[in-house]
């Protein structure tokens, strides 16, 4: 039997394809797959949560949008990330990582100091 997929934890969208933009240029269903792959096929993010993600990012500065040809020959828009989409990415991953640290020492609890 195949391992479950996780699901996708509030407020992670963005930071994910920020990640996945920062590794190279991208049109959207590749931002799609290359989180797919770089999760190790344990995150699946729908379209329908992708490309409003990828549109705010691009209306807020974070990625750059240029359209362009696909590999199959359709017209697509192409992402790259911005100086605001490296800093905001650098903010959300110090972000990320803190609260991990934070309920990672919360979980190790075993007892109630007093």
């Amino acid at each position: 039997m195949a391992p479950k997929q996780a699901d996708l934890m509030q407020g992670t969208l963005d930071m994910l394809i920020l990640k996945a933009v920062s590794l190279g240029k991208l049109h959207g269903y590749g931002v799609l797959l290359r989180i797919q792959q770089i999760s190790g096929e344990q995150l699946v993010i729908q379209q329908g949560s992708l490309y409003p993600a990828l549109f705010r990012l691009e209306h807020d500065g974070a990625l750059r949008g240029e359209w362009g040809e696909s590999e199959n020959n359709r017209r697509a828009k192409y992402y790259t990330l911005t100086a605001v989409g490296r800093r905001l990415l650098a903010q959300e991953t110090e972000k990320w990582n803190r609260m991990a640290g934070i309920i990672g020492d919360i979980l190790r609890v075993t007892e109630v100091q007093s």
